[in-house]
């Protein structure tokens, strides 16, 4: 189908195409551009001719806000499966790989049932995991739109306030450092407002893996009564390459069943679960993996509900799906659920343990859709690489913290 070498079991195949933005190293000089990722190597589509306008920007979102991207990325398809132009192609080590957009609003949802529950469960032991409103509403929250970063952007551990003994805050480096394993989603188009849920392949341009770190200590002092804010403002990381909507169709499968039925806004009669596996290494360790499609609230319904009261979306806007864990304890998506708050901690394959996350830890996600067996690496795949980040000691400034709790409201996330 292609010229271009694909190994086998590439994330990246003839199939996949996904876009993003890198800085060519040789020659020196050259600015940012567009390029479609294919197994090694990058398609540079400025100099393929396609569409220079929008793809020689330092982001992609002036080619989101055109929906120019179906017609780029089917020319770039052509390209890749006629004569063979390797000087149009850049190896993946030739390249600075950059984030692909500008952010505008980040959104992050809580919408993985079995993930709300354990943590109802964790902080509410003695009551109903679940509150009232969560099956009703794809609950979510604004986060910071200027802290998000590639994947490869290290991570310091934040400071924030934390309770002592006393009960009493006291600004200090979190002892409970976090990841939340997620799918991120990237809006496309011209603005919109009240978008129903079969609309979303309209608005949505396509989707990246998605790290929220989260400070568990912080949040649980910060989240009295209101959302969390420092706990996740410090840093979310996504991967550079944009899987399109396009891609992702042929996997595109029946949610799981609502119960009681959403409000006719929520409503939606095509399939918008994605059946995409997840799984996540700390240090080399793999420790979780779950898959995508068994998340209540779908992209769909995530959608229609961020715009259902009047408010605009626009290109380079990125909401989250919120943390993705499974119904069995080798499918939860972070540290909380998999050490229930710290009080299990896990084993790595060096023999250290955690709790939370230490300085120096690297957490690795990966992602990908396919058609065959997961691990059949000659079928069909649509994957997104991964996004890894290496946590950093706070700069020093404060003395040793004293013990504190994770806290008693509701993580979310």
């Amino acid at each position: 189908m292609t010229w271009v070498r694909v190994p086998p079991g590439s994330d990246f195949s003839f199939d996949n195409l996904p876009f993003g933005i890198v800085r060519p190293l040789r020659p020196a000089g050259m600015s940012p551009r567009a390029v479609i990722r294919i197994g090694d190597h990058a398609l540079d589509l400025v100099a393929a001719g396609i569409a220079p306008a929008l793809t020689s920007q330092p982001t992609l979102n002036q080619l989101m806000a055109s929906r120019a991207g179906r017609d780029v990325r089917s020319r770039a398809a052509d390209v890749l499966s006629g004569p063979e132009r390797a000087d149009w192609l850049h190896a993946l080590a030739d390249v600075e790989v950059l984030l692909p957009i500008s952010i505008g609003d980040y959104v992050d949802f809580y919408s993985s049932i079995h993930h709300a529950t354990n943590l109802g469960r964790i902080m509410r032991p003695n009551a109903e995991p679940l509150l009232a409103n969560w099956r009703q509403l794809p609950v979510g929250y604004h986060g910071r739109a200027g802290t998000v970063a590639v994947s490869g952007t290290p991570v310091t551990r934040p400071e924030g306030l934390v309770p002592g003994a006393d009960g009493v805050g006291q600004l200090m480096p979190t002892a409970a450092l976090d990841f939340e394993l997620e799918v991120g989603f990237l809006v496309g188009g011209p603005r919109a407002t009240r978008i129903s849920p079969d609309e979303a392949d309209e608005h949505v341009f396509g989707a990246v893996l998605l790290n929220d770190w989260s400070a568990r200590d912080i949040q649980g002092f910060e989240s009295q009564p209101l959302g969390p804010n420092l706990a996740k403002s410090f840093m979310t990381s996504i991967s550079p390459w944009v899987v399109t909507i396009e891609a992702l169709r042929p996997f595109l499968v029946d949610p799981p069943a609502q119960q009681p039925e959403p409000d006719p806004y929520l409503h939606a009669r095509r399939p918008w679960a994605l059946d995409m596996h997840l799984d996540v290494e700390l240090n080399g360790t793999r420790i979780t993996e779950t898959d995508f499609a068994g998340m209540y609230w779908t992209f769909a319904q995530q959608l229609a509900h961020i715009t259902v009261n009047g408010a605009t979306t626009g290109a380079g806007d990125l909401f989250g799906s919120g943390t993705v864990s499974g119904p069995t304890a080798s499918e939860r998506g972070s540290m909380i659920e998999l050490t229930w708050r710290g009080t299990q901690p896990i084993t790595l394959a060096d023999g250290s343990t955690r709790a939370f996350l230490d300085d120096g830890d690297t957490v690795t996600m990966r992602g990908y859709c396919s058609t065959g067996s997961r691990d059949d690496d000659s079928s069909g795949r649509v994957g997104f690489g991964e996004v890894t980040g290496t946590v950093l000691a706070t700069p020093s400034r404060n003395p040793p913290r004293p013990d504190a709790s994770v806290g008693h409201t509701e993580p979310g996330g």
